[in-house]
Formats: structure tokens, C-alpha cells, sequence
């Protein structure tokens, strides 16, 4: 069996490998391959340019998207508002969508029905979610802990000081820092801070009271935050006693042994909380004017007792007076 080379090397009709070695080719057979080039030939080229002889009207255009829009059929119509969202950064309400596609906001509505009944928590990756005003796709919260991997971010968490301050500025706004730190009874000075810089609240204005403290409300960013439509999507308190035993059981065991505002959430959600507090106040000063009452009552009855058991002995008549001693005369009548 012969093992020397006795050819060329059979390549399969590609190109010769390199091993590091010299080209296979000599200058003079690329040359003649390439030619000589002419240096002048670049320069002469003219270069191409792009003219616009008008610039476009947007509010044209816009008209013309409109007419073309009407002629779209209901599944189009979904495909396009599934693209624009898609492409959104931020949540797009039915006027910023209507500016986008010309489409009518009626038929955006509708679209906006059936993608949500496509695109929805527990079937779909990828969920359509109604926050801050306006909508937006968002991944599936069960997935989320394998799209933080392939980003490599960590979730995003709030101490218990910052989810308390958050919730009574939620359920009080507008609220001020004292009035706060009444609630929760410690300073929340740095806390208020660390929410300030995360844009989940903002400053709304002054109260006008005495020192003009500032007033703190939510933001939109709180909405996205949390994924919710609008304030009113808050949940209540009797929602709140309606959790899963599951859900029950992990809220106490995160609980502190000695919570600092106990109850803080669930009685700021219950909006009849005002009215039972004026009611106790009410009660308390109606309870403590029976009881000085009774106190006057009480003391009355102990003296008139006291004088019964103990009556006052009568003063002593008085004693006649002396008769003078004789060779004396008595004090002349007046």
C-alpha cells in the first residue's frame, strides 16, 4: 500500500486550506486576475446622493393613513396594534395607539379585547397587561425568574420600611412626611428619600398649614411598578382577608415578631376607618363626661351620708352675763 502523495490533495471543489505557509499564488497570477486599477477611478465616481425635492406633510400622510385603515380587516387590525405595542417602551393608551396606526379607537378597543384573550396570564409568554392609563406586554410573572437569568438583573425589592411608607402614601395621598411618621411611628426621612429617587413618588405641593410641610403622592412609574390600571385597582381590605390559607400562611410568616405599625394596611384600606375612629373619639368624650358626672354624683352622696352618721353638734348657749360686783354700776343702756 502505497502512503506518499501522488497528486494534488482532493478538496471536494474547495479552495485549497491554508496551513501558514507561502501562497499557493504568485503575485504576478493575481495581478493578472485584478488588473492594474486605475487610482482616478474612485475620484471620478460621482457620489450618490438622495434628493427631496418636498418634505413630506405628516398631517397628509396621516389623513392618508386613516383612509387606508378603513379598509383593514378585524385581524389586521389586531396584527398591527399587537406590532405597535410590541414595539412600545411604555404603556400606550387608546389615543397614542389611534395616533400610531389612524385606526378607529372603537376598532382598536375591540383588537385590544382579542389579544388580551390571546395574550393572557398562564397561556401565553407573553402577557397583555392594562397599567397606568394605558397597555402594555409584559412576560409572564411565572417566567420571569429565567428571563432575570438570561439578563442577568435582579429582581427588584422593597424593604418592609419602604412597602409601609409606599402603602400610606397609596391610601392617603396626599399625605405629608408627619403625618407619615404618625402612622408609622418612626422617622421616614430616608425612606421617603429612597422613594423619591426610584420615582414611585413624587411631591405634589405644599400643605397649607403651619411650616408648609410637602405633600406626597404616587407616580406613574408606581403604577408600572406594581402593574396596576389606576389607584382604584388597590386592593382592599376585605380582599385582603380573602387570600388562599396559602397566601395567609406566607404574609405571617413574613410578619416580624414586633411590628412597628401592626395593621397599618389593612385599616388605611378600609375606607369607613375615619368614620369608626370619630365615632371611638365621639364615644370616649360622651364615656368620660358620664364618668365626672358620676364622680360629682358620688362625692354629693359621701356628704350627705357623712352628715347623716356624723351630724355637727349644736353650738353651746351662750352664758348670761356676770352681774357686777357691788359699789360698781353696770354699763349704762344706750
Amino acid at each position: 500500500m502505497s502512503t506518499g502523495n501522488n497528486g494534488p490533495e482532493d478538496t471536494g471543489g474547495k479552495p485549497p486550506r491554508s496551513s501558514g505557509g507561502p501562497s499557493p499564488f504568485t503575485e504576478e497570477e493575481i495581478a493578472a486576475v485584478t488588473g492594474p486599477g486605475d487610482e482616478d477611478e474612485l475620484e471620478d465616481s460621482e457620489v450618490a446622493t438622495i434628493e427631496a425635492d418636498e418634505v413630506p406633510d405628516l398631517q397628509s400622510s396621516f389623513e392618508k393613513l386613516v383612509v387606508k385603515s378603513r379598509n383593514l380587516s378585524p385581524e389586521r387590525i389586531r396584527t398591527v396594534v399587537e406590532s405597535v405595542l410590541f414595539v412600545a417602551e411604555k404603556p400606550l393608551d387608546l389615543d397614542q395607539l389611534f395616533e400610531a396606526t389612524g385606526i378607529d379607537r372603537e376598532k382598536i378597543q375591540e383588537a385590544l379585547n382579542l389579544i388580551s384573550g390571546v395574550h393572557r396570564d398562564g397561556i401565553s409568554g407573553i402577557v397583555l397587561y392594562e397599567v397606568s392609563g394605558g397597555w402594555q406586554f409584559r412576560t409572564d410573572p411565572h417566567s420571569g425568574e429565567y428571563v432575570r437569568r438570561y439578563l442577568r438583573v435582579k429582581p427588584q425589592r422593597l424593604t418592609r420600611a419602604a412597602v409601609e411608607t409606599l402603602a400610606i402614601i397609596a391610601y392617603r395621598q396626599p399625605v405629608t412626611r408627619p403625618e407619615i411618621e404618625d402612622i408609622r411611628g418612626v422617622d421616614c426621612g430616608a425612606v421617603i428619600k429612597a422613594l423619591l429617587d426610584r420615582k414611585l413618588i413624587k411631591i405634589l405641593g405644599k400643605k397649607e398649614e403651619v411650616g408648609r410641610p410637602m405633600l406626597y403622592g404616587t407616580t406613574r412609574e408606581f403604577l408600572e411598578f406594581f402593574a396596576l390600571k389606576d389607584l382604584s385597582a388597590l386592593p382592599t381590605l376585605r380582599e385582603f382577608h380573602e387570600l388562599t390559607q396559602e397566601h395567609q400562611e406566607i404574609v405571617e410568616k413574613e410578619r416580624p415578631s414586633a411590628p412597628v405599625a401592626a395593621g397599618t394596611v389593612e385599616m388605611l384600606a378600609d375606607p369607613d376607618f375615619q368614620k369608626r375612629m370619630d365615632k371611638s373619639v365621639a364615644a370616649s368624650e360622651a364615656a368620660l363626661e358620664e364618668l365626672e358626672q358620676a364622680m360629682d354624683a358620688a362625692d354629693k352622696t359621701q356628704k350627705a351620708a357623712s352628715s347623716v352618721l356624723n351630724p355637727t353638734p349644736p353650738p353651746p348657749p351662750e352664758a348670761p352675763p356676770e352681774a357686777p360686783p357691788e359699789g360698781e354700776k353696770g354699763p349704762e343702756p344706750a
